[in-house]
């Protein structure tokens, strides 16, 4: 089933789009996250991706009130990602209403530590890969390891993650599409579904997401495409709809 996860990216308590992933390249969309989630609720998104771009680098949560704020203005599931380090953390995310939460840097960095989130909220544990020339991204994408996207997606092919996030930062906020190879061969690799992340421009890139070789994937994240107007959310969600239906 497809799901089109509109993003909201918070910065200093507002939404922004990052190009490249590049914190100094931010243009502000809303300074209201409240108003814009109820605002992609109000247009018929089913769920929203929210990530705290302060917290990855700071390896904390930071916008916290601007989440709080998100959680209270829409009755959608949302999940959160960006300096979620501990499982404490996680639990207090869960309690405050967080659907899912997506650990990234920590993925890397510790990840029996995922393992035993997934085993603890089972369910509720995303894991957010972010690649720059296939080789995996940490700490708010400002460093690469030496690990392949499918190699650190294989380590949690049977801890229970419900979802990876697979964006590719050299696509991500400059509108050239997704990824879609990439993307395949990561879902082909593991049975764990994938969301694909980075560069959704248009509504063509919907409608590739319809095809049949894109069924293994839960969905796809849309972030400035749908701030600048270039997507049209009622014709996504239309075509996404009817795909359903005919799938039903």
């Amino acid at each position: 089933m497809t799901i089109l996860f509109p993003a909201i990216d918070l910065k200093d308590g507002q939404c922004v789009r990052l190009k490249l992933g590049d914190m100094d390249q931010a243009t502000v969309f809303n300074d209201d996250p409240g108003a814009q989630a109820k605002s992609f609720e109000d247009q018929g998104f089913e769920w929203l991706h929210v990530v705290d771009l302060n917290g990855a680098f700071a390896g904390e949560s930071v916008n916290g009130a601007a989440v709080d704020a998100i959680l209270a203005a829409t009755s959608n599931p949302v999940q959160l990602g960006g300096g979620i380090r501990t499982l404490e953390h996680i639990e207090a995310w869960l309690d405050k209403g967080i659907t899912r939460v997506i650990l990234g840097t920590v993925a890397v960095r510790d990840p029996e530590l995922v393992k035993e989130a997934c085993k603890r909220f089972p369910g509720k544990i995303a894991v957010g890969i972010d690649a720059k020339g296939g080789y995996v991204a940490v700490e708010g994408w400002a460093e690469t390891s030496e690990l392949t996207a499918v190699d650190l997606a294989k380590r949690f092919e049977d801890a229970g993650v419900s979802a990876i996030i697979y964006t590719d930062i050299d696509r991500d906020g400059i509108l050239k599409g997704l990824n879609i190879p990439s993307t395949l061969e990561l879902a082909n690799a593991v049975s764990i579904p994938v969301i694909a992340s980075g560069g959704l421009a248009s509504i063509d890139d919907v409608k590739r997401l319809l095809q049949p070789d894109c069924g293994i994937l839960e969905g796809a994240i849309s972030g400035r495409a749908l701030y600048d107007g270039r997507l049209d959310p009622q014709e996504a969600m239309a075509l996404i709809k009817a795909a359903r239906k005919e799938a039903s």
